[in-house]
């Protein structure tokens, strides 16, 4: 079940990148316009233990955000109830990637921990604000906060005035409680509907407005779907009325559909025109419409990395 929602957070955050930064706003109190660079990394980690030499973590985020300073990134989606347990998987990811970038010169290493977060799709009353970790070393301590992002403390005007649409997708978990009552109260489960309603209706006005795109606004339709029907598996009113909703406002095609058309698009006037020129084009094409990253749109159009990053360099001006 946590891979169907560890999953929908994956997808939006590497086909919807923008999206990340209204939230690291939120939990971090940064000011980023939303125009920086945003650099993923791979999200694979071998730890070195003596009884698993060979075990590894997935975490769910690993990236970096070029703003007036460059920062590290390290957010993780929890959907199990907290238990203790996610402050040491965190802590092993953060050593890891810090060990993965760490430098070594003249026998001292050098390593970076990121800014972590975990994003909680469910909580208990008592569950705080932050966990901290305490390092005592034979240097001295070092102890820092790891804020805790509650799902369940965002309302959807919350969610639509502070842009961070990346939640939507996991809204529903706010209403899981009452699943339920919905399941057994039509009026109930017609309000509950009724809230998608308000949720589709903003995300076209967004579209609309040239805020989001619509690729970006189908992603987040989608996995709105998929993250319902796994939540509400129990409740077949529920999974299918609201469920069956947001798959319907898809109509005729995708978010992949979308994004592999104009992949498709760019690829066949390259390949038709021929000329170096004609790949540049296509490559401008392609970093306007911001769904690949610069080796993709270089392995697509058969560009250099080098010359992609200088036509990036270009539109920037």
């Amino acid at each position: 079940m946590a891979n169907i929602y560890d999953g929908a957070f994956r997808t939006i955050l590497n086909d919807c990148r923008k999206l990340v930064i209204p939230i690291i706003n939120e939990i971090f109190g940064e000011t980023y316009t939303g125009e920086e660079e945003i650099q993923f990394f791979p999200n694979e980690h071998f730890l070195d233990q003596q009884e698993e030499p060979d075990k590894h973590r997935i975490t769910d985020t690993n990236f970096t955000v070029f703003g007036k300073v460059q920062k590290k990134y390290h957010i993780e989606c929890e959907s199990s109830l907290p238990d203790g347990k996610i402050t040491v998987r965190l802590f092993e990811y953060d050593a890891q990637i810090a060990l993965d970038e760490g430098t070594v010169t003249e026998e001292t290493l050098t390593v970076t921990f990121p800014n972590t977060a975990v994003l909680y799709l469910r909580t208990r009353r008592k569950t705080p604000d932050q966990m901290k970790y305490i390092i005592v070393t034979p240097g001295g301590t070092v102890q820092y906060d790891i804020p805790i992002m509650k799902i369940q403390k965002y309302s959807l005007e919350d969610i639509f005035e502070k842009h961070l649409l990346m939640l939507i997708p996991f809204y529903i978990f706010s209403h899981e409680n009452s699943f339920p009552e919905y399941n057994n109260d039509e009026q109930k489960l017609e309000e509950l509907k009724a809230e998608y309603r308000v949720i589709l209706e903003k995300l076209d006005r967004l579209e609309e407005q040239d805020i989001i795109g619509a690729f970006d606004k189908r992603t987040i339709i989608e996995l709105s779907g998929d993250v319902i029907k796994e939540i509400a598996q129990k409740y077949k009113n529920v999974q299918e009325s609201v469920g069956d909703m947001m798959s319907g406002a898809l109509i005729e095609t995708t978010a992949r559909k979308i994004l592999n058309q104009g992949i498709s698009e760019g690829i066949q006037e390259g390949k038709s025109l021929g000329s170096n020129e004609a790949k540049r084009s296509t490559a401008l094409k392609l970093l306007k419409r911001g769904k690949q990253t610069i080796p993709e749109i270089a392995e697509d159009t058969g560009l250099s990395v080098t010359e992609v990053e200088q036509l990036a360099g270009l539109q920037t001006i």
